[in-house]
């Protein structure tokens, strides 16, 4: 669910920036050219979930990749928004929706990493 919200985020953002801008008080070309890059972002940051997603027993390493970067991006986005003083409300509202998405989001990568555990990959396990 991460893998696809994500890129459903990163679709929206570099095909429609001009709907997003605002709410990052980024006005004009130069805010939509911010909202893309936030896409490109998104594509980049989900190359690691898509690998843990394809055979997160055998990609358990991806799943640990993950799970550490989303728990980056719920401390990073924390530490955002205490320090934007409350004039910002419109940006303070958009940084708590991005802060529970991933919160939820390391919650079930937690989940994810703690099914996988239980199966780990053999190496004497045969590939046919």
């Amino acid at each position: 669910m991460v893998f696809l919200f994500n890129v459903q985020c990163a679709v929206v953002f570099l095909v429609t920036p001009g709907s997003y801008a605002p709410a990052f008080e980024l006005p004009g070309e130069i805010g939509e050219a911010m909202i893309r890059g936030l896409g490109v972002l998104f594509l980049m940051w989900n190359v690691p979930y898509g690998v843990a997603l394809w055979d997160p027993v055998l990609h358990r390493l991806a799943l640990w990749e993950a799970l550490v970067m989303q728990a980056i991006g719920v401390i990073g986005e924390s530490i955002i928004y205490m320090t934007l003083s409350p004039g910002h409300a419109i940006t303070r509202a958009s940084l708590s929706r991005f802060i529970v998405f991933d919160a939820i989001g390391l919650l079930a990568l937690g989940v994810a990493v703690w099914l996988s555990r239980s199966y780990p990959p053999s190496s004497t396990a045969s590939t046919s």
